[in-house]
């Protein structure tokens, strides 16, 4: 089964999209903040992160840096509710491989997931 590490420190965000990406037949793990995604990718294992970029502690750029810095290299999708300019290059700048915005379109979202992790 395909794990997702669903890094998103709103709960109503995290409980909303984790019953939708279970449902789609994902194995989903939890993280609150930055550190905790830092942490988790090793301890989780995960297939892809979905990373919320609004993060207490250190946001997900900087959560997604670390994570590429200490040598992981599967797919990361941004997720942000301010999807102002620039944002999609500052997220891919930062080691993302794909981008989204909040609300989350679950079909979009899963679209994505299958094409970064084929077989999924």
């Amino acid at each position: 089964m395909t794990r997702i590490l669903l890094v998103e420190d709103n709960e109503l965000n995290r409980d909303m999209l984790s019953r939708r990406l279970l449902r789609a037949g994902f194995e989903v793990t939890f993280a609150h903040d930055g550190q905790e995604a830092v942490d988790g990718v090793p301890s989780h294992a995960p297939d892809l992160v979905l990373m919320d970029l609004g993060l207490p502690d250190f946001d997900g750029w900087e959560a997604t840096r670390r994570i590429r810095a200490a040598g992981w290299t599967g797919p990361v999708i941004a997720l942000t509710a301010h999807a102002m300019s620039g944002e999609r290059e500052r997220a891919l700048e930062a080691g993302c491989d794909d981008f989204d915005t909040k609300p989350v379109d679950i079909n979009r979202l899963l679209d994505k997931i299958r094409a970064l992790l084929p077989g999924a």
